[in-house]
């Protein structure tokens, strides 16, 4: 690991763990932290692992794309520099996907904006009760990206996630349990003993009968069919965040001037 690294790769006994690392701000998305992710990945898949854990250091897990990186890129640049951020969330999102052993999220607070694509790519999901998900898009002014669009709706039904988005409304941690986003539901420090609980099973079983069961449940047809759906979320957030809308959106939920 060198040092100020956004995020940080180990292994051990035949697990990884990725660590999402810019606490001082959430975690939030920026181009550096997510081309580390995809290396990270990357790495994982090389490692002859049988299983990963996604987590996150400080307060948040990730509260999605920096808004004040977003505002502080000049307009003429703006799509360019979200086109980058979104399809890195995309590359990382079916990155991991495409691992073949499971992928176990460790979240322990706010997941807000496109991070909510780095959980549903995760095979099981153990939340804290300070963690919630929230789009934000609506009261930002963007449009949804990071599967809110492409990949919710199938996870949890068209109409929840309908009124979650065009009201911005919390989704608490027992309802992204009760609602198949995640796994479980722990206190805070129970949160390492449930995914080592988690691995220990998953150590039990055969490795090339996971990895069959984990290609089974996305085949080659529906991952294609995310990729599509999350290019075009990409397409209309570049669109979007070029929009004196967006603009005006930005600075009053930063309380900046426009």
């Amino acid at each position: 690991m060198s040092a100020g690294a956004l995020t940080v790769f180990k292994a051990a006994n035949g697990v990884g763990t990725i660590t999402l690392n810019r606490p001082e701000r959430h975690n939030s998305l920026v181009p550096e932290l997510l081309e580390s992710l995809i290396r990270d990945v990357a790495s994982a898949a090389g490692a002859n692992l049988r299983a990963l854990v996604l987590a996150a250091n400080g307060r948040s897990f990730s509260t999605g794309g920096d808004v004040a990186a977003f505002f502080e890129v000049t307009p003429s640049e703006r799509g360019g520099y979200a086109g980058r951020i979104v399809g890195a969330l995309n590359r990382a999102i079916l990155a991991l996907f495409d691992l073949p052993f499971p992928v176990v999220g460790r979240v322990h607070g706010p997941v807000t904006g496109g991070s909510l694509g780095l959980v549903l790519a995760c095979d099981l999901v153990v939340v804290a009760p300070a963690a919630f998900f929230q789009p934000y898009y609506v009261d930002v002014g963007f449009s949804p990206d990071g599967g809110w669009s492409a990949l919710l709706p199938e996870r949890i039904g068209p109409a929840k996630a309908r009124m979650i988005q065009l009201l911005n409304r919390r989704i608490s941690a027992a309802e992204a349990v009760e609602w198949g986003i995640a796994t479980t539901l722990v206190e805070p420090a129970d949160l390492d003993p449930a995914i080592g609980a988690w691995l220990e099973k998953l150590g039990s079983k055969v490795s090339s009968a996971l990895t069959c069961t984990k290609v089974r449940l996305l085949p080659p047809d529906r991952r294609a069919a995310y990729a599509a759906e999350l290019e075009s979320e990409r397409r209309s957030f570049v669109a979007q965040i070029a929009s004196a809308a967006a603009h005006e959106g930005m600075a009053r939920f930063l309380r900046r001037p426009a």
